[in-house]
């Protein structure tokens, strides 16, 4: 087939910006938006998308696509499809009609909401390894081309060396941070083992030095257990469970859980969900991990005697959950840092403890559905968290 030059110095032109777009972020995510629609474009096609490879668990996953359901990042697609055969081989492809190849996943025109007809493939390769895979479907004018291939090639080239040094960065920043938080339980654990090995040390003391090994245990564990949660969400390693699911039934058992802890300073947890309120869409275990995180925060930052409330509601397009409190509030400057990874309110640190990080699991949990997490608190009158997701 004749290649297009000026189609193709056309498209060169637009790689150098291209290629300087990428270079202008170290966060995964908006990388790889970039990325996809850059690769849209450019080769003037319906829909691109990225799959990465795990190299853990040897699977092929989808992590983006320009019109892709946000819960269905992570879909594993099976080694044996033209995505897996790109991967193996590490070499481009591009079938003018993919439902003459016996390697097509038809699950992905699900995922992607579009019916695929035509294909460009090229892996994404960093030093002779393959990270994953650049494709885009469905030219919007005739069919796909060698200048088409070759410019998605050039795009894979940038985007994987991009992927790579922005996952490295963000690898070495999260251990950087969470190395940084286990000295604090791992400085206390030091100390009591040793003042255990003391002779003159009373029972008493012995007991309660042991009590303080068993709290540091149990944060360090919370903490272990938070991070990695984090880093499968960072990496959207995480394959959220879509069902439909009432809120009711989900909120009363999330008060059942809390209740206890709510009783040890007499604070009462009240539910508000509408009689008529519709099925929602989602992974309801998710949910309950961020309903379970924001009630906790509601019980521990707030005062004797106090209240938490947990409500939702729905509009056409949206539904929303929401939890506040009546505790003593979050002053206005460390609000745009709550949901930064270990941050902790100053001078709330000593007073009630936590790993820093639900907050930040709680906005990659909401984020991964599609929505919002936002905040708004008031200094002596209470706080509230309100999550918003479409009801796509």
């Amino acid at each position: 087939m004749k290649i297009n030059n000026k189609k193709l110095i056309d498209g060169y032109k637009r790689l150098i910006d291209i290629s300087r777009d990428l270079a202008s972020t170290l966060e995964l995510d908006p990388l790889l938006n970039r990325i996809i629609y850059a690769a849209r474009d450019i080769t003037e096609s319906q829909a691109a998308s990225i799959l990465l490879y795990d190299f853990t668990a040897r699977e092929l996953y989808f992590q983006v696509a320009t019109n892709m359901d946000p819960m269905m990042r992570g879909l594993a697609i099976p080694m044996d499809s033209i995505a897996g055969w790109i991967l193996t081989n590490k070499q481009a492809v591009r079938i003018a009609d993919v439902s003459k190849d016996t390697r097509h996943f038809k699950k992905v025109s699900k995922t992607l909401s579009v019916d695929t007809h035509s294909l460009i493939g090229v892996p994404l390769i960093v030093k002779d390894k393959v990270i994953g895979v650049l494709e885009v479907i469905n030219k919007a004018e005739g069919e796909f081309d060698q200048s088409d291939e070759d410019l998605l090639t050039v795009i894979g080239a940038q985007a994987a060396v991009a992927i790579e040094n922005t996952r490295l960065f963000q690898q070495s920043d999260l251990i950087a941070e969470f190395v940084h938080e286990l000295r604090t339980p791992l400085a206390s654990l030091s100390t009591a083992t040793y003042l255990l090995l003391r002779p003159e040390i009373s029972h008493e003391q012995s007991q309660q030095i042991t009590s303080n090994i068993h709290s540091e245990t149990l944060r360090l564990n919370a903490l272990a257990s938070a991070f990695l949660d984090l880093a499968r969400l960072e990496s959207g390693r995480v394959q959220f469970q879509k069902s439909s699911f009432k809120l009711q039934p989900l909120f009363e058992e999330c008060a059942t859980t809390m209740r206890s802890k709510a009783d040890e300073t007499q604070i009462t947890i009240e539910l508000d969900v509408p009689a008529t309120m519709p099925d929602v869409v989602g992974d309801r275990d998710k949910i309950k991990q961020v309903l379970l995180n924001l009630i906790s925060n509601g019980i521990k930052y707030n005062r004797p005697n106090g209240k938490v409330v947990v409500s939702a509601g729905v509009d056409e397009k949206t539904w929303f959950m929401s939890v506040s409190d009546t505790g003593y509030g979050i002053p206005e400057e460390a609000i745009p840092n709550l949901f930064q990874k270990f941050y902790r309110v100053k001078g709330m640190e000593t007073k009630v403890g936590g790993t820093g990080l639900g907050l930040s699991i709680c906005k990659g949990i909401i984020q991964g559905h599609g929505g919002q997490i936002t905040v708004k608190s008031k200094i002596q009158v209470g706080t509230i968290f309100t999550a918003v997701i479409p009801r796509k």
